[in-house]
């Protein structure tokens, strides 16, 4: 296979081989951590678990990601990059030993949410590092296939954490013990992390010139960038368009993610949780919620695999409104019943167009905007595809009953899923002399009078 072939080429350079096992450990950290949080928040039985609390779970976790990721590249243009991650990653583990500790004493929930936010919030600055330190670890010529495969893994790498957790905490009693079990495991992934970083010399990730700018100086030049972005965006209509649809359906995608969690919490868990554990069999709420990770994660592999040939016959367009389309069938049908099986295979269908649809959506931005303003622009896509999902959770917090069974739900989500389907096949058929039968689009071009 290709990327098998390209991850040789990479592994030959000690420097990225050193760097990818910081990324991978830092990960899989994030994947257990993410895990324990949500079984915390959701199935600890010390907790009253609500979809609004499941809300602000989900903002702890993304909202740093959103707000801190465009200035992060300021700070890191003023410290060692290998400092950072050094650093960064032994915090992680102190704090996340810390919210252990805090799930043991029962403490409040506003204080355990704090401690789990100061862990993501130092997540952004790691992850910007790895990032900026490719090209210092890789020759310019290797460096797009760095880029394209090294976030994959560490992806990868935070799916495995996470199954890891699962792991770990389905088999153990319930309690406080086990949540705080599975944090500390998280924790000593993060000292790994910060222990891998000390292969890699001090001074070989750059930056090579230190800033000195005035700090506000830089973070006012931020906000001024990210707002030419914004209007740079507004010049090229396909890649707003495909940024728009995007945000629907990571929108649809986080509403059902709530709903899925309190099905698990409560119609499903037959542990004791505190429903009815229908139709959940032996397994119990939090190996059907793994389940459901899992699925997911098969259906995000899948749209990888599909979403190349698809877009080579229906062009890219197309193949959003087709993903659209087919989750606005399915998901009812499926999803509906609020039985584990069909909904298991609504979270496939869900993780392949929401995929399917993201990986079309990265082509068209790529191809559409200028290359000086692209870093800006996927920096607002960021911030855009974040706020959606926290904003779903924040609108399922008031539509979902406590057992998660929301027929209006699942029908206001289908409704989100055709008004796609039907906007961006109108926009295909519109922009159709423009896009090959092969997706190829040619950029926009601002016009002018």
């Amino acid at each position: 296979m290709a990327v098998v072939r390209d991850l040789r080429v990479l592994l030959r350079f000690s420097g990225f081989r050193r760097l990818l096992a910081v990324r991978l450990l830092s990960q899989s950290a994030d994947g257990v951590f993410q895990v324990a949080l949500a079984a915390y928040v959701v199935f600890s039985p010390e907790q009253q678990t609500s979809p609004a609390a499941i809300a602000s779970a989900m903002a702890v976790l993304l909202l740093p990601y959103s707000l801190l990721g465009p200035f992060a590249g300021v700070l890191l243009d003023r410290w060692q990059r290998r400092q950072v991650l050094l650093l960064g990653n032994l915090l992680r583990a102190v704090l996340a030993t810390a919210t252990a500790a805090l799930v043991l004493t029962s403490a409040p929930l506003w204080l355990f949410y704090l401690a789990a936010l100061s862990v993501t919030a130092v997540n952004r600055f790691v992850l910007a590092g790895l990032s900026a330190s490719l090209p210092h670890v890789v020759d310019g010529e290797r460096l797009v296939m760095a880029n394209s495969l090294s976030p994959t893994a560490g992806t990868l790498a935070a799916t495995a954490g996470g199954g890891l957790a699962f792991l770990v905490r389905i088999p153990a009693p319930d309690g406080a013990g086990a949540d705080a079990m599975v944090v500390v495991l998280g924790a000593g992934l993060y000292l790994l992390g910060a222990l891998a970083s000390l292969r890699i010399g001090r001074g070989t990730l750059g930056p090579d010139t230190i800033t000195r700018t005035r700090l506000s100086v830089a973070l006012a030049g931020v906000a001024r960038g990210l707002s030419a972005g914004l209007r740079h965006l507004g010049e090229r209509r396909r890649a707003a368009q495909s940024l728009a649809s995007m945000a629907v359906l990571r929108f649809c995608y986080g509403a059902l993610t709530v709903m899925v969690l309190m099905l698990s919490r409560y119609a499903w868990d037959s542990g004791g949780g505190g429903g009815s554990g229908d139709n959940g069999g032996a397994l119990g709420g939090m190996a059907l919620l793994g389940l459901a990770v899992g699925v997911s994660g098969l259906g995000f592999f899948a749209a990888a695999v599909i979403t190349p040939w698809a877009v080579q016959r229906v062009g890219r367009f197309g193949w959003i409104a087709l993903c659209a389309a087919g989750a606005a069938v399915l998901v009812p049908a499926l999803a509906l019943p609020f039985l584990p099986a069909p909904v298991l295979g609504a979270a496939f269908v869900v993780g392949l167009a929401t995929q399917g649809a993201k990986i079309t959506t990265d082509t068209i931005v790529q191809s559409s905007v200028d290359d000086v303003f692209r870093g800006r622009i996927f920096s607002l896509y960021d911030m855009l595809f974040n706020v959606a999902f926290v904003g779903a959770a924040g609108v399922a917090a008031l539509m979902l009953p406590p057992d998660g069974r929301s027929p209006a739900l699942v029908m206001t989500v289908t409704a989100l899923y055709a008004t796609v389907a039907v906007a961006v096949f109108h926009v295909k058929h519109r922009n159709g002399h423009r896009e090959g039968d092969n997706g190829t689009v040619s950029p926009d071009r601002p016009t002018t009078a």
